[in-house]
This record gives structure tokens, C-alpha cells and sequence, in this order.
């Protein structure tokens, strides 16, 4: 026989198991905390209103007897699987399957934290409505067991507390308890733990048997990766307008700035100053603009974007930070397909800005043409190569990637250094055609 008192194992076993105890409590307890549990219950209870319905009409809801108990979760099976050919049927059992069986993973869905398990659109398919039909089929005979059930063993509990109470219990399920003994009312709990048990396990399995038969089909996961990559280009689209115009404007505003305390003159001053409030109204306006669209406000769409008809405010703006341009435009720049028109405004600002940056206000020439003969746009800027240390001529910015992006997104080609003495970027986009996967 081992001391309790003096072995030196016993405090830590002791303690060992009082922290097991609670813990096994907890465990087996957490799921009647949990509203989950409540709603799948309610889910499981709905399965059989179906079945009541078709009670009323045949065999009778009163004075049942066992044989016809038999006929309430057979008569609907028919109907039911008439009701899953309605396309529409399978959006009404997805959305009642993800408000009651998965609450939790509906709300994060609806947040966009999470990728729904069961899918929430009609019937495309024969499959679907097979899917659909087996699921009202399943929905029907759980509901009609745990409906009966819930009626039933709570009866149970209320029968063995007046068995031991000596009471005179009602028959449940056909039978009646006889005696009077005091620990029925021992026994009065379990038929309340086997429901909770039941209630538990037939839930979890309907979140299961749900994400089987109502989850999204092959179509569907297709559709929604596509959806999500969709989501991620524009994103990233999005990430660039603001780098290109908010850059923009800020390098204009420096430069303006700078030059202007280096002037010393009142009047190059107003000018600087103007410049610098034409170039953060627009910008303004594009951080305005890329807020609402994030926040998916579909008021305005991409045709309010700048395009490279509008490339004179871009020319102004350079000339206005001191550098001294010589552009010429030239082709029917309002005949562009609009994704060309404003990827063109972009790379042309993004070109610009990395002069600005770069180089400072040094002579730049800008040719925009626009060639009826070949269906092709050409962009070229060229400006004195910058001293060395800039970090332009490594051609490895996120200013200079985002241009060559741009450019493969619409079919075209960029090339971005150093030639004939120069800094060069030229972009050739093709202008006779829109591509698909632009925005």
C-alpha cells in the first residue's frame, strides 16, 4: 500500500486528475454552450414539418397507432423529390443550411473570410437535382426521428420521476414503467443526455451529409476561383493606380517645392504652387475614385478613368515641376479601346514620374502615335541618362515592373533602358482590338 501523505508522486497525480475531470467536463459539456447546437436542432425539427403536413391529410394526426407512424416519413418522399427538379429548391435548402447548420462560417462568409462549404445558387445540373433530392429525402427521415424524440424521451424523464415519486406515469413509446422504486429518479437524466447526445451527433452529421449533397459543385468551385483570381487582378490593378498617381503627385510636388525655395521668386513661386494644387486635385480625384471601388461601389465605372486623350494634364504637370518637354501626339487617340486608352495614361504617368524622380527636371521627349496602318500604339520617352546611384538604370523598380505588367496584360511589349545615350522606355500596345482579360 503506497502513503498517499508521503509519496512524492501523489500532489501531481492528485492534481493531475482534479484538472482531467473538469477538462473531460468541459468537453463533454461545450456543445450544449454552443448555439450551433441549437440552431442545427431546429434545422432537424423543420425536416419534419413536411411529414406533419402530409399527417394531416392521411393517416390522421390523432390516435395514431404504430402502424401508421410508419406512414408519416414515406408519404412526402414522392412529393419531395418532385419539389428538389425545381432549381430554385436548392438555393432555398443552401440558405437554410447555412443560417442554421454552419452560422459561424455564414457570417465570416458574408464578411469574405471564408469560402462557404455549401453553395447557395439554383439547380444547373440533373446532378444537382439528384443531389437536392436525396438531401430533402435525408432532411425528411432525421426530422421525423428527432422530432419523435424530442417528444419522446423527455415523456421518458417525466415518467421515471413519477414512478419514483409514486406517482402513476403515463405509457411512453407504448410502454409503460410499473413499480415505484426511489432511484428511478437516478435514472430520470439519462433519457435527457441520450436527446442532447442525439441532437449533437445528428447535427454534426447533417453538416456533413450537407456539405455533400448541397456543397458546391465542380461548375461552381470553377466559378468561384475564377471569381477570386478576378478579385486579386483587379486588387493588384488598383495597387498600381495608386502608385502611379499618388507618386506622381507627390514627386511633382517635391520637385515644385524644391525648386521653388531655390528660385527665391515670388512669381516662380505662385506657379510652383499652382502646379502643385492642379496635380493633387487630380490625384485626389483617383484616390476618390479607387476608395469607392474598393469598397465596391459600382456608381462610376472604368470609363471615368483618365485616358490618353487626357494626356496633357500629364504634359502640363511635368512642364510645370521644370522640366522642359518636347511631345508630340499624334493618330486618333479617341479611337482607342478604353482598356488601351487608360493602361496607355498609366504608363505614360508612371514614365514621367520616374523622370522626375530620377533625372529631375531634365529635357524629356515624348512620342505618343497611334498607327491606322499596323493597329499598334507606340509610347517612347527618352531623357538624358541619369547620374549613376539613382537606381533607374536598373530597370528592377516596382514603377518600371508595373509598366512591363501593364503591357503584357494588353498583348504589347515594354523596353525600359539605357540607348543611344539616353534613357529610353518604349511600350508598343496593340490599339485594334480589346483585350479580354483587361479592365
Amino acid at each position: 500500500m503506497v502513503d498517499v501523505s508521503t509519496s512524492p508522486t501523489a500532489p501531481t497525480a492528485l492534481a493531475t486528475l482534479t484538472a482531467r475531470v473538469p477538462r473531460a467536463a468541459r468537453t463533454v459539456l461545450a456543445p450544449l454552450t454552443r448555439a450551433v447546437t441549437y440552431t442545427r436542432w431546429l434545422h432537424l425539427l423543420m425536416g419534419a414539418v413536411v411529414a406533419a403536413v402530409c399527417g394531416l391529410v392521411y393517416p390522421g394526426l390523432f390516435d395514431l397507432r404504430p402502424a401508421d407512424m410508419l406512414w408519416l416519413p414515406v408519404l412526402p418522399v414522392l412529393p419531395l423529390v418532385a419539389v428538389a427538379m425545381v432549381p430554385a429548391t436548392r438555393l432555398a435548402e443552401g440558405l437554410q443550411a447555412r443560417l442554421l447548420l454552419t452560422p459561424g462560417e455564414h457570417a465570416r462568409h458574408q464578411q469574405g473570410h471564408l469560402a462557404p462549404r455549401i453553395a447557395a445558387a439554383p439547380s444547373a445540373s440533373w446532378g444537382d437535382r439528384g443531389r437536392t433530392a436525396l438531401w430533402l429525402v435525408l432532411r425528411l427521415e432525421a426530422g421525423c426521428l428527432t422530432a419523435l424524440l424530442s417528444l419522446q424521451l423527455p415523456g421518458l424523464t417525466a415518467a421515471l420521476v413519477d414512478a419514483a415519486s409514486q406517482g402513476t406515469p403515463a405509457p411512453v413509446m407504448g410502454v409503460r414503467i410499473g413499480g415505484h422504486h426511489w432511484w428511478y429518479a437516478l435514472l430520470a437524466p439519462l433519457p435527457l443526455a441520450a436527446l442532447m447526445a442525439l441532437v449533437v451527433a445528428a447535427g454534426r452529421l447533417m453538416t456533413a451529409a450537407a456539405t455533400r449533397l448541397l456543397g458546391p459543385s465542380a461548375a461552381e468551385r470553377l466559378a468561384a476561383l475564377e471569381e477570386r483570381t478576378e478579385r486579386l487582378l483587379e486588387h493588384n490593378r488598383l495597387a498600381r493606380e495608386l502608385h502611379d498617381s499618388i507618386g506622381h503627385a507627390l514627386t511633382v510636388a517635391v520637385v515644385q517645392a524644391g525648386a521653388a525655395r531655390a528660385a527665391g521668386s515670388a512669381e516662380f513661386t505662385d506657379r510652383a504652387l499652382a502646379a502643385i494644387e492642379e496635380t493633387g486635385r487630380h490625384a485626389l480625384e483617383d484616390l476618390e475614385r479607387v476608395l469607392r471601388l474598393l469598397r465596391e461601389d459600382t456608381a462610376r465605372g472604368p470609363a471615368d478613368r483618365p485616358g490618353l486623350a487626357d494626356a496633357e494634364r500629364l504634359l502640363e504637370s511635368a512642364r510645370a515641376a521644370g522640366s522642359t518637354l518636347d511631345a508630340k501626339v499624334s493618330g486618333p487617340l479617341e479611337e482607342l479601346p478604353g482598356p488601351v486608352s487608360r493602361e496607355g495614361y498609366r504608363i505614360l504617368q508612371e514614365a514621367l514620374t520616374n523622370v522626375l524622380r530620377h533625372a529631375g527636371p531634365v529635357p524629356v521627349a515624348v512620342r505618343v502615335d497611334v498607327a491606322a496602318d499596323t493597329g499598334l500604339l507606340r509610347l517612347d520617352v527618352r531623357n538624358p541618362l541619369p547620374d549613376p546611384g539613382t537606381g533607374l538604370g536598373t530597370g528592377l523598380g516596382s514603377g518600371l515592373r508595373g509598366i512591363r505588367e501593364r503591357a503584357a496584360l494588353l498583348g504589347g511589349e515594354a523596353e525600359v533602358g539605357p540607348y543611344e545615350g539616353e534613357w529610353r522606355l518604349s511600350v508598343t500596345l496593340p490599339a485594334d482590338r480589346t483585350p479580354t482579360n483587361a479592365h
